[in-house]
């Protein structure tokens, strides 16, 4: 595997980018960070995610001090999440350490889960209007230990897509939780969800380190430039229109989405 020259200066701008597009929306870092660097940069889709991950760590990390300052983080809601995340991304990493994670095979089906969770993802953003009148119109169906048990499978389910293609935390998460949680504001869901993204995406990229898949070199160029993006982002995101980006976003996922499953 030849590993990217990572004094390249359009790592720490496609970093800056996507930490930007995260900090306005919340989501995008697993669903855009990850395709580009296999699409656009020819990295390895195994390498790819491992590093990715501590990248999405890092970065929603920032994200996480910022709203917990805004007091718009659930820490309930987190801790559910976690419960059922960490052992699941645990399970699942001990299951990729049985596989060769830089074979073939390994690499389409990695390919072909991405590019899945991404349409997917696409679908969330663009129904994401709909499913929260819906969830509206039916608030008050679940009780608290329903609510309670969904919300750790949905952890699970989370923890399990991100450990192998470092796309769900963001749109796909904040989309089950408006279902479960209609009465409460977005701001605190998508709060909510990027604190928990935090352990997961480091438990999760941990794993994939001791595989032997992530670019350190690669991480660091990342990380200079989604830093400063990410502040920015937050800072800008009440200033920009939520239908035009999540419109823009849902369409680069679609179309990347594609290119990965074909």
């Amino acid at each position: 595997m030849t590993f990217p020259y990572h004094g390249d200066p359009l790592y720490p701008v496609s970093g800056f980018a996507v930490g930007l597009l995260v900090g306005l929306t919340g989501v995008g870092g697993g669903s855009l960070m990850t395709p580009l660097l296999v699409l656009l940069f020819g990295v390895h889709p195994a390498a790819a995610v491992g590093t990715d991950l501590l990248y999405a760590c890092v970065t929603k990390a920032v994200g996480t001090v910022v709203h917990g300052v805004n007091h718009t983080v659930d820490w309930r809601m987190t801790s559910r999440l976690a419960a059922g995340s960490v052992p699941a991304t645990a399970l699942t990493m001990l299951l990729l350490s049985q596989l060769d994670l830089h074979s073939g095979v390994s690499s389409k089906v990695i390919s072909l889960v991405l590019g899945l969770a991404l349409i997917a993802t696409a679908v969330a953003l663009i129904l994401r209007g709909r499913i929260l009148r819906f969830a509206l119109a039916h608030a008050g169906e679940l009780d608290r230990r329903r609510t309670m048990l969904l919300t750790v499978a949905t952890g699970a389910v989370l923890g399990v897509l991100v450990s192998v293609s470092s796309v769900g935390a963001g749109a796909l998460g904040i989309t089950a939780l408006i279902l479960l949680y209609p009465s409460y504001r977005i701001a605190r869901i998508v709060g909510s969800d990027i604190a928990h993204a935090v352990p997961l995406t480091l438990l999760a990229g941990i794993g994939h380190w001791f595989l032997g898949s992530v670019l350190w070199g690669l991480l660091g160029s990342l990380l200079i430039g989604s830093i400063p993006g990410i502040i920015l982002g937050s800072y800008f995101s009440a200033r920009v229109p939520d239908v035009v980006l999540r419109f823009a976003l849902a369409t680069t996922l679609l179309f990347v989405g594609s290119r990965l499953v074909v």
